[in-house]
């Protein structure tokens, strides 16, 4: 799911960006082959009924017209518009990021870009210039349109008229962003300036609107039940489309004419996603996610439209919850296993016949966190970079397999703005959560390119004062507090690092390591978090006193969905999925709980043979490496030192710095107190990740 939203105050910062030189920018993509010649992608149009048309979809599927012939599946990626520092409505992606981006983006086989909503001038020169520069390996171009106004979700009313008007105004400037004839005065959240380079040469297709809400638009469809049908000049609503239907088809009627003003007509469809998809999900545990259903097969173009429409999709193989407990998907087979996320996609195309079906949003992202689980592992997170890549370019050769006419991955580039359901409650303050990256949130790590943190603010490492013979370094970044213990002997059995960032606070030592006796004397009283490491077995452990553990602010764990607290300390966890009960059968689901706390040992330099994404420390003799997520340390927010305290007024209380103990073989030492300059502006380094050239492979395969 993508989200726009305004800029805020906090994010004006700026970023300080590290370029990698020479050659591209972005770490990795140097080391891609490149791609062999091939037949020619420039765009041959048709002339049909006095307007250009490159691409139609219809009853035969998706044509892109291409001098090689059609194209009948569209490979791609999904773009966002902004950049780590800063809100999307803050559109702060330049032409520098673009010209980088699309060099990339054509080395990693990327056929066609989705944006969500209008981009800077920038975009539209900068994507003009890359394709004028690669005429037979254009990257095409679906549009999307966002609303600007999505106040219908609480006036519940998609037929406001604030609403309606403010996205009618957008459709047209979308159209004239286009075909390089925009100006538009700066106005917050919204890209200004004047668009003067026509890229409508390469322009595949629109999507307009958004992931639609389903109890607003129940409630809007009984509210409006009475409004007339809808029948234009080139798209109308079947005599029993819904009023959501209705209120589209007329949307979609107006950008039509915006492009036939233009001389062209392109294929246009409508975002919608599987909660409010047209299909029928009576297991679906959740009563919102078959609430109420959308569907493409209820808007029709008439014959003055030859470029046609689609159906498009946001759809992921680990939610809705319907996808784990459907029979009919369940029983359904690819490539000789049970798929039920294989099953969803073959059931949308079968009831789309007649008309071509995108996913044009898919993937999973490379995280340590993850906000539910899937069938046959595909989870919303808790996947190490290859993995992720294996897995979404397994999910786009499937998307062609099955006969879908395209697949979009989601995305290009890691977000730090994004937010998930189990980790938001945790973010305070919400308007500073693009200053910081958060490894326990997966949504922002679906991209293809890592924005890895580089600490812009406080860039130099710090060595503690140390005692008793051990020593330490640390640093921080946006996403971690970085470690470098030296003890005086080599480590001769577990290890607990304490953390205090608030001293105010104080009870019983961490616990050991589940299963270890607890060393004489281990552990510090006055730490509020603790990672509980065994260098030998290789296994480790987060642990937060029970007064701040994040985890009740999402949902109220029963009586055994977890373990009970150590001596008024909890793992380090988060909810999954809620307790819930399939409506057919009344089975009930108990809590689901990941415990994201298991410390994974290993190395995350990128360049090191056995990286690991997830990776958080590494024991080598006498020597313990640590990066410790701000979560594990039990901030809210990193960048102005606030700690998550569930039972404050606010909820967070501001820390002076941690302090850092140490305890082997029964003692325990202070290694002093890290501070840091708290930030305003963030540094990031780009960087292709581990097992892109999987998806690279398939998105070469796919294409065409």
């Amino acid at each position: 799911m993508y989200i726009v939203a305004v800029s805020t105050a906090f994010g004006s910062g700026g970023c300080d960006r590290v370029a990698e030189q020479p050659g591209s920018r972005i770490a990795g993509v140097d080391a891609l082959p490149l791609a062999a010649a091939g037949p020619s992608w420039a765009p041959a149009p048709q002339e049909v009924d006095g307007l250009t048309v490159l691409a139609r979809a219809d009853a035969q599927g998706f044509a892109l017209s291409t001098r090689h012939g059609a194209v009948r599946f569209l490979s791609g990626v999904n773009l966002g518009s902004t950049t780590p520092g800063h809100q999307p409505g803050e559109l702060a992606i330049n032409a520098d990021d673009y010209h980088a981006w699309f060099a990339a983006m054509g080395r990693m086989g990327v056929r066609v870009v989705r944006i969500y909503t209008i981009h800077p001038p920038a975009f539209y020169r900068e994507l003009a210039s890359y394709n004028l520069a690669n005429p037979d390996a254009p990257l095409y171009l679906v549009h999307g349109v966002y609303f600007p106004d999505e106040s219908y979700v609480d006036k519940q009313n998609l037929f406001d008229a604030a609403v309606t008007t403010a996205f009618r105004d957008e459709l047209t400037d979308a159209v004239q962003a286009v075909h390089g004839d925009l100006q538009r005065a700066p106005m917050r959240g919204r890209a200004s300036g004047a668009w003067d380079t026509d890229v409508s040469a390469w322009l595949a297709g629109w999507i307009v609107g958004v992931e639609l809400d389903p109890d607003a638009i129940a409630v809007s469809d009984r509210r409006n039940a009475a409004a007339p049908g809808f029948t234009g000049r080139y798209f109308g609503a079947l005599p029993d489309g819904s009023p959501t239907e209705r209120w589209l088809a007329a949307r979609m009627d107006e950008l039509a004419t915006a492009e036939a003003a233009h001389g062209r007509s392109t294929p246009i469809a409508f975002t919608n996603w599987p909660t409010v998809d047209p299909l029928v999900h009576p297991d679906e545990p959740l009563r919102q996610e078959d609430l109420v259903g959308v569907d493409a097969n209820h808007i029709r173009p008439t014959t003055d439209w030859p470029a046609g429409t689609f159906a498009s999709y946001h759809a992921y193989p680990y939610y809705p919850d319907f996808q784990r407990h459907e029979p009919a998907l369940q029983a359904f087979s690819y490539r000789g296993r049970s798929d039920p996320y294989a099953g969803y996609l073959d059931a949308l195309r079968r009831h789309h016949t007649g008309m071509p079906v995108l996913i044009t949003e898919f993937g999973v992202p490379s995280s340590l966190g993850s906000a539910h689980n899937g069938p046959l592992g595909r989870n919303q997170g808790g996947h190490d970079e290859r993995a992720a890549m294996n897995t979404t370019a397994e999910l786009l050769r499937m998307i062609k397999d099955l006969g879908l006419a395209g697949g979009l991955v989601f995305a290009w580039t890691d977000e730090w703005f994004k937010f998930t359901w189990n980790t938001i409650a945790h973010q305070i303050p919400a308007e500073r959560r693009q200053l910081w990256h958060d490894p326990l949130t997966n949504e922002q790590h679906f991209g293809i390119v890592a924005m890895d943190p580089t600490g812009a603010v406080n860039p130099d490492e710090r060595t503690l004062p140390g005692a008793d013979g051990v020593q330490a370094d640390a640093r921080v970044d946006e996403a971690y507090l970085h470690l470098e213990i030296r003890l005086d002997r080599p480590m001769p059995g577990p290890v607990t690092v304490g953390m205090d960032p608030l001293p105010a606070i104080r009870g019983e030592p961490p616990p050991t390591v589940t299963g270890s006796p607890a060393p004489a004397g281990a552990g510090d009283g006055n730490a509020d978090a603790a990672l509980v490491l065994d260098p030998t077995a290789r296994t480790g452990q987060a642990w937060i006193r029970t007064g701040l553990d994040p985890l009740p602010l999402d949902f109220p764990a029963p009586p055994g969905a977890r373990p009970d607290p150590v001596a008024g300390w909890q793992r380090y966890q988060l909810v999954t999925n809620r307790p819930l009960t399939v409506p057919t059968t009344g089975r009930r689901l108990p809590m689901e709980i990941l415990d994201v706390g298991r410390l994974p040992h290993g190395h995350w330099d990128p360049a090191n043979p056995h990286y690991d994404s997830r990776a958080l420390w590494h024991a080598d003799g006498a020597v313990l490496r640590l990066r410790i997520p701000w979560a594990f340390a039990g901030f809210a927010d990193p960048s102005s030192k606030r700690v998550l305290v569930p039972a404050a007024i606010d909820r967070t209380v501001t820390s002076p710095g941690v302090t850092i103990s140490v305890t082997t073989a029964g003692r325990t030492t202070t290694l002093g107190t890290v501070t840091w300059d708290d930030w305003q502006r963030v540094g990031y380094r780009e960087r292709l990740k581990a097992g892109a050239t999987t998806l690279r492979d398939a998105l070469i395969a796919t294409a065409g």
